[in-house]
């Protein structure tokens, strides 16, 4: 059945690992087997033998072998734990042949090896699995010269040198066609390249590198346990959930941690995690090694290491931890050591409170309990691999132990077992069932190999899978045959159902371990959570925080290169740093940032502005000038105050309107100035509270209008008076140019000039109402805009015209008698318009808001004031307070 490339392979290999020397002649004349017979094995015949690799043993590596010379043999540790994965293959190829319902007509077989871990050991044991057994050894000469000719070092050897050469035609156990195994990522891959020409597939239970999901280097290759694609995704999610964004990261040199840790950076970049370091340590880990590494954690300020390792590693890395006295640390374990209880009783400190994610686990399988417990000293001592079992455990050793390894204390010093000692007195991985996860992904293989062997069974002549519809046979079949049924089988087994993808990877689903310490001081492996791959990316992880218990304290670590930006601060990256080092910087006014960590402050509406914390976009603070506020109350007053003055005084000129002071004075005139000056004070007051459009368009032209027609009055008393006194001809027609049509219509004329301005500015860009968000920073001054410049400077550049021309008149009006002489008194209320507006200037163009609008009242009130004082106030004086004056007789004395 094996083909004979196999057995050049074989021959090949086995002479790379033994030291024995034979012919070259000897090689190709005919079919030999060099080396040692290997008895070291689980067999039981069957029609269908299942080939099984197991890391019974393991070593840390002390040097690379050279290839030269057969490497000496070490010191292996010895692991309870992947015997009890040996014996479930076992119990569960013996379940299915108690079946009826599967494989009724076919009875299956196993023949189970050591790998020790080691990629030699296993190629030497996945040879002898699938080309079968050797037969027993025989002797033969081997000649002086066959010899030298071989060596080709010309050595003298005895021609009577005897080598025992096993025959490969007499094979004593079966063939395999398919191999469970191996546990190492490294050793799976390495079988791979072996077997993969000869189309022998592998079920792995334990390797998990995502590099073994390519199909195109490795076609033969299914596994029942998750690739790391999925592990590393759910490590990215957990380090992410506790706000672990600065992470160590180890690993051995290996095909396994490069491809997992690669795998690792990329998902974990993703939610914001950074690596502080990143460190592969060589497979040789003597204390050069060591101490470079323990350098690097304690030179790093993360708390939290995820170690990508074999239980075998990370004893040897807890050893030099505790030389050093680091402690503090949160461990993150990998898969391949998340549940490894063989290292908690030496390091128990140290590991407390690590997380981890198993791979699924099974309740409980059935039987396997019992199966287990059954050995006694007189069914094992016909096993290595279970008198060693025995023996390490329940330290004694067996009368006539077929044991030959060596673990720390040599197995001959060991006291003789009496006879009475019992395995479940005492604690063993191998008996313990509490975590069946690589065991029932033991249990998951043997039944995916026997589900394809039933449908291979039942398929029917014709309609087979293959050419011209042709079937496989269980009882000759090809391997090749037997993995096409396979990556096409599903199954349910206790309740799960059992899927393979295109690459043969499982769906994953993981249980988040926690490793407890009890009151005893014994480990708990406590569920806290899960990853169910299956699962939507926001729901696929759940943990239980409350019920995790920390390293240090009964909080998780805090391990981040800088501390969290709170809302109100934006993350500022430092050059040359990795992303998750940064500095936290306070956003500029008017932005803000409601997250914690925002890259970015975003700027607040025009309407709003950020509260003191700058996490929140407040409502900004109107303002304007209102009544209710000191200055709108003081404004007011004056408004009303002026046209109570202004209207007092009207009707006070009514009333002495026959008396010389009042007729001398133009009373018709002054009637009319006294009316607009109250009207002026009275616009004061629209430019008081909260303004709308339709109030900035009356503002303005009403802030013009009034201040033409009062002056325009103004302008005219002086005019007729100059005019009266200069036309000193008798029967002069000058007077009759300015009488009181004329002096109406020159009022009237020069107010139109101001009423248009304002139409055009009114019907080209009028004043609106203005949001002012620019000038305080958390405040909306609501104020009148004036539109057009262009017309608002017209307006008061025509009223400053109007004054200039007033004042002219009145300074030409100087030098006429006191008692007639009104120009004097509009000279000086000219002076202080003339002050008042021009201050007003300046003023207007360095404020904004409601200090505007009360420069601007208090330019209307402060002009108004200053022609009703001037003007009006010596003429109330006299009417009030010297009524004897108030004569023409008095009028005509000077």
């Amino acid at each position: 059945m094996a083909p004979i490339a196999a057995k050049i392979l074989l021959l090949s290999v086995m002479f790379l690992l033994n030291d024995l020397v034979v012919s070259s002649a000897a090689l190709f004349t005919e079919c030999t087997s060099i080396g040692e017979e290997e008895s070291n094995s689980f067999y039981e015949d069957g029609d269908v033998v299942l080939g099984g690799i197991f890391p019974l043993h393991y070593t840390r590596v002390s040097s690379l072998p050279t290839y030269t010379s057969k490497p000496e043999p070490g010191s292996h540790n010895f692991s309870a734990r992947a015997l009890r994965w040996m014996q479930t293959m076992t119990f569960a190829i013996r379940e299915i042949n108690q079946r009826s319902d599967l494989l009724p007509a076919l009875r299956l077989g196993f023949h189970i090896r050591d790998s020790c871990n080691d990629v030699p050991v296993s190629l030497k044991a996945s040879l002898l699995l699938v080309n079968g057994q050797p037969g027993p050894p025989a002797i033969r000469n081997v000649s002086l010269e066959a010899v030298g000719e071989h060596s080709g070092k010309g050595d003298l050897i005895s021609s009577g040198f005897r080598s025992p050469v096993l025959g490969c035609a007499d094979v004593t156990r079966s063939p395999s066609p398919v191999i469970i195994g191996d546990a190492s990522s490294g050793v799976s891959m390495a079988l791979l390249r072996s077997l993969g020409p000869f189309q022998i597939p592998l079920v792995s239970y334990f390797a998990s590198c995502s590099c073994l999901s390519e199909q195109t280097e490795f076609p033969m290759f299914m596994r029942t346990m998750p690739s790391d694609a999925f592990q590393v995704r759910a490590l990215a999610r957990l380090v992410s959930h506790f706000g672990w964004t600065w992470v160590g990261v180890i690993g051995l040199e290996s095909d396994y941690a490069r491809f997992a840790i690669q795998l690792f950076l990329h998902e974990s970049s993703l939610y914001g995690v950074c690596a502080a370091y990143v460190h592969l340590y060589p497979v040789v880990l003597s204390q050069q090694p060591l101490d470079e590494l323990l350098d690097i954690i304690q030179g790093s300020s993360s708390k939290v290491i995820i170690n990508f390792n074999s239980e075998s590693e990370v004893q040897s890395i807890m050893r030099a931890i505790r030389q050093r006295n680091i402690t503090g640390i949160q461990w993150i374990a990998s898969e391949a050591w998340a549940t490894a209880k063989s290292l908690w009783e030496e390091f128990g400190d140290l590991l407390s409170g690590t997380l981890g994610f198993g791979i699924r686990r099974a309740e409980v399988i059935p039987g396997l309990r019992q199966h287990l417990s059954r050995l006694r000293p007189s069914n094992i001592q016909d096993s290595s691999f279970l008198t060693e079992l025995w023996e390490e455990t329940l330290n004694c050793r067996l009368n006539g132990s077929v044991n030959t390894h060596s673990h720390m204390v040599n197995h001959l010093d060991r006291k003789p077992c009496s006879g009475m000692e019992d395995l479940n007195d005492v604690y063993s991985a191998f008996s313990d069932v509490s975590q069946l996860r690589v065991s029932y992904n033991v249990y998951k293989a043997v039944y995916l190999v026997a589900h394809a062997l039933q449908k291979m069974s039942d398929c029917e002549a014709g309609q087979g899978p293959f050419v011209n519809g042709t079937c496989g046979k269980p009882q000759s079949l090809e391997p090749w045959q037997l993995f096409h049924y396979m990556k096409n089988t599903k199954f349910s087994i206790l309740g799960e159902k059992v899927d393979f993808d295109h690459n043969g990877d499982p769906i994953a689903s993981y249980d988040l371990m926690n490793w407890r310490r009890e009151q005893d001081g014994s480990l708990r492996l406590l569920k806290v959570g899960f990853y169910d791959a299956s699962l939507s990316p926001e729901l696929s992880l759940v943990v239980n925080d409350s019920a995790i218990q920390w390293p240090v304290w009964q909080q998780a670590v805090r391990s981040v290169c800088s501390e969290s930006c709170p809302p109100g601060k934006r993350v500022a990256r430092r050059k040359g740093k990795p992303v998750c080092c940064f500095d936290c910087v306070t956003c500029a006014e008017g932005e803000v940032s409601n997250n914690t960590d925002s890259l970015d402050c975003t700027r607040c509406p025009e309407d709003m502005w950020p509260n003191d914390m700058r996490n929140l976009c407040l409502p900004k603070n109107v303002e304007f000038l209102s009544y209710k506020e000191p200055m709108g109350i003081v404004l007011c007053t004056g408004s009303v105050l002026g046209t109570s003055s202004s209207l007092l005084v009207l009707a006070m000129f009514y009333k002495h309107r026959a008396t010389p002071v009042v007729r001398a004075n133009n009373m018709e005139l002054s009637f009319f100035l006294l009316l607009f000056l109250a009207t002026c004070f009275l616009i004061g007051l629209l430019f008081i509270g909260e303004p709308s459009d339709w109030l900035c368009r009356i503002r303005y032209p009403a802030f013009g209008i009034s201040f033409a027609l009062c002056i325009s009055c103004l302008l005219a008393k002086t005019v007729v008076v100059l005019m009266a006194f200069r036309a000193t001809l008798p029967g002069s027609g000058v007077m009759k140019l300015f009488g009181p049509n004329q002096q109406r219509a020159s009022v009237l004329l020069c107010t139109l000039v101001q009423g248009l301005i304002c139409v055009i500015w009114l019907l080209t860009y009028p004043p609106f109402t203005n949001c002012n968000t620019g000038y305080l920073r958390n405040t909306i001054i609501i104020e009148c805009a004036t539109g057009s410049e262009v017309g608002f400077w017209c307006v008061l550049g025509y009223i400053g015209l109007l004054a200039c021309l007033c004042f002219f008149m009145a300074f030409l009006a100087r030098e006429l008698p006191d008692n007639f002489n009104e120009a004097k008194f509009i000279t000086f209320s000219m002076l202080i318009f003339f002050a008042v507006w021009i201050t007003f200037i300046p003023v207007y163009v360095s404020t904004a808001g409601k200090y505007t609008v009360a420069v601007h009242i208090f330019a209307i009130l402060a002009s108004a004031y200053g022609v009703l004082f001037c003007i009006f106030a010596p003429k109330c004086y006299i009417i009030i307070f010297k009524p004897e004056k108030n004569s023409k007789k008095n009028m005509m004395r000077k």
